[in-house]
């Protein structure tokens, strides 16, 4: 059995255990009554802005694919993004949709593998970057009960680390990603509309599910399971933003119900939205 084989494997039980986990928290019948009750205008607007923020998203990553010289069209880069994305939701244990990127374009461009890793790799931390820094900011707004740090200023905490995220980001990139510096301001910029597209797609699915209180509560639990989601631990992150819905009941008092129904209603966007890719072919030997 090989290490590919092994990793798929874990990742199939770790789904599997965060799943059942999950199930346990919570009502099925009463989550399921309310995803069966949610707005299909408001989640028709959900689904609209999660696709806008996966556009910006192959536009950011473009600008790392020029930083090395390529020129793909943003229609080209935007055929790869999406389909890379199908590879990634629908076939965890294969090559991966950052993988089938590079092999492409390492087999059509001969550009230096190793330059078009750091691009992927440079593309995710960028995006977890923005989390990170609009989940500090969103922290000032919300309501938190979390003993294990009593007597600590977490507001102060909260402050320093949105002056220091950044700061330590460009650092990384002049230090390690050199190649990029000079994209560095404008995918910023990028990366910080994809989150907030998809602060929006969060709003109208919650608008679609009938949460019109602790809306912030609902985003900033939604960030802070999106920075877990990109921890290779499960198939699509399926498992670990409900448990993170879960946890966070005790410490914010947001609806378990509610938070999972809201959080399976995302994955079935992303799903959906990510099927389109199985349907696209990119010509990378095309005129641009």
């Amino acid at each position: 059995m090989n290490k590919k084989t092994i990793k798929l494997l874990l990742k199939v039980l770790l789904t599997g255990v965060a799943v059942y986990l999950v199930f346990r928290k919570i009502d099925v019948q009463e989550t399921w009554q309310v995803i069966k009750k949610s707005n299909l205008f408001y989640l028709f607007l959900a689904s609209l802005f999660f696709v806008i923020s996966k556009g910006i998203s192959s536009f950011r990553l473009n600008c790392y694919f020029r930083d090395l010289g390529l020129r793909l069209s943003e229609l080209q880069n935007l055929k790869l993004y999406w389909i890379g994305m199908f590879y990634n939701l629908f076939l965890p244990g294969g090559i991966g949709g950052d993988g089938y990127k590079v092999y492409l374009l390492n087999k059509q461009f001969k550009t230096n593998v190793k330059q078009l890793l750091a691009a992927v790799l440079l593309d995710r931390v960028s995006g977890l970057v923005a989390l990170v820094w609009l989940m500090l900011g969103l922290w000032f707004w919300v309501e938190v009960e979390w003993p294990y740090l009593a007597g600590i200023n977490l507001d102060v905490l909260a402050g320093v680390g949105l002056f220091l995220v950044p700061v330590v980001f460009v650092i990384i990139v002049k230090w390690w990603f050199k190649s990029f510096k000079k994209s560095i301001l404008k995918t910023s910029i990028y990366s910080l509309m994809v989150q907030t597209a998809q602060l929006i797609c969060a709003y109208f699915i919650l608008l679609g599910l009938g949460i019109n209180e602790q809306v912030v509560s609902y985003q900033f639990v939604f960030l802070l399971s999106s920075i877990v989601a990109v921890l290779p631990l499960t198939i699509g992150g399926v498992g670990a933003r409900e448990l993170v819905f879960i946890f966070s009941h005790d410490f914010m008092g947001i609806d378990k119900n509610m938070a999972v129904a809201f959080s399976l209603l995302f994955f079935l966007i992303t799903a959906f939205v990510s099927l389109m890719g199985a349907f696209l072919k990119v010509d990378l030997e095309e005129k641009h």
